[in-house]
């Protein structure tokens, strides 16, 4: 078959973090942990606030939720690639890979918005946008015909990295892609600022230096982990000069460690 030629898409490989047979156990054993740690991290958030009648506030919920969509987001895509490494296969199927684009971005834009309505309550009227823009960048890309390359330099399927092996035009999905991203990207966080610039604002207004010290510490670690989220995040989707491997990098950092330092951030918090 002549490169460029379109055919029919059985599989896609998926090349990983790295081809070195001699690094594969080491990151099999890393992102293992990572995602154990993740996991019963944000299991025992869940579980702290839900058997403590103390903690059945607003902001809670919306904790818990967080906890649970960064469980769903990790299992999205680390358990893939420690299948494959342990099985020394980098195939994902066709369908496979679309539904992994489909639930990466519902688990991934839920973590944006609730991470923003942990700062203002407004979870239902940004919830039902999400899952249609999800549904219909899985759609879109259904109506690709990709060349005879399907080899994709990531650990997943990353949307726009499969998009780059497509022989039709994507121009409809690369718009979709940089307007959405924007919206869910540039509106939650500007929000976040906001408000947390009124906290400070608020903090500042505290007599207690103790009460002062407690109240920043707390939000500078949110904040750090918010930052952490969006800029890889934004980098990944909006920059077209990241590198195959910063972009991977990038992706690491949002869609795995920042899921796994959310339980040391919050449930110090809980226990308070």
């Amino acid at each position: 078959m002549e490169p460029g030629n379109q055919t029919s898409v059985l599989e896609f490989l998926l090349l990983g973090l790295s081809q070195d047979s001699e690094q594969q156990p080491i990151l099999f054993g890393l992102f293992l942990s990572m995602f154990v740690v993740t996991v019963f991290g944000n299991l025992l958030i869940i579980l702290a606030i839900s058997s403590d009648p103390h903690l059945h506030t607003p902001m809670y919920f919306f904790l818990s939720n967080l906890s649970l969509a960064d469980i769903c987001f990790t299992s999205t895509t680390i358990p893939k690639m420690l299948v494959n490494i342990q099985t020394q296969s980098k195939a994902i199927s066709y369908a496979g890979c679309i539904t992994q684009v489909y639930f990466f971005m519902v688990f991934g834009g839920m973590d944006t918005f609730l991470l923003t309505v942990m700062a203002y309550d407004r979870f239902v009227a940004i919830c039902h946008p999400l899952l249609s823009y999800s549904l219909i960048q899985s759609l879109l890309m259904l109506r690709l015909s990709f060349c005879s390359n399907w080899a994709i330099p990531h650990f997943h399927c990353e949307l726009s990295q499969a998009l780059m092996l497509a022989c039709s035009d994507t121009l409809v999905n690369y718009i979709l892609i940089y307007l959405v991203t924007g919206f869910l990207g540039i509106v939650p966080f500007s929000g976040i600022l906001c408000s947390y610039t009124r906290i400070v604002s608020s903090i500042l207004r505290i007599s207690s230096a103790h009460g002062k010290y407690k109240a920043f510490s707390t939000c500078a670690s949110h904040l750090s982990v918010v930052s952490l989220f969006y800029g890889t995040g934004l980098g990944v989707y909006l920059s077209s000069e990241l590198s195959s491997w910063r972009g991977m990098v990038a992706s690491v950092i949002y869609t795995v460690v920042t899921p796994m330092l959310n339980p040391f951030i919050y449930i110090p918090c809980a226990i308070q």
